[in-house]
């Protein structure tokens, strides 16, 4: 039997540095320019991962979304804490402190993922 030849790997496409940060419509018009699409439907895509990130995350969604190879967001539930009286205080010994209630909220944490780590390497 033969062994089957390898797939040559294509090689990733080289970034160029970028000195200054993007702006939203500079950086449609180099997507648009790099793919061939239109500006406006580079824009729609942009608006469908938005909705499709919001899904995700929102109070009823799964609470996780990944973009595969650069990011993943996740959120997490923070349940309330109660009101406390006479606790100790950390900064000055001896005294007593009251703590104020806090209501449950919903943390946003974003994570880079291989590929974003391996480009801030480079």
């Amino acid at each position: 039997m033969a062994a089957k030849p390898k797939k040559a790997k294509k090689a990733a496409p080289v970034a160029k540095t970028i000195k200054e940060k993007f702006t939203k419509t500079q950086m449609l018009n180099q997507i648009a320019e790099e793919t061939a699409l239109s500006r406006k439907q580079v824009s729609s895509v942009f608006d469908s991962l938005e909705s499709i990130i919001n899904g995700h995350i929102k109070k009823t969604g799964c609470g996780e979304f990944t973009l595969p190879g650069l990011l993943k967001i996740k959120t997490r539930k923070i349940p309330a804490r109660k009101a406390k009286k006479n606790v100790p205080n950390p900064f000055r010994p001896g005294e007593f402190m009251d703590v104020a209630a806090k209501p449950a909220t919903t943390r946003v944490k974003i994570l880079p993922l291989k590929k974003v780590k391996d480009m801030a390497l480079q």
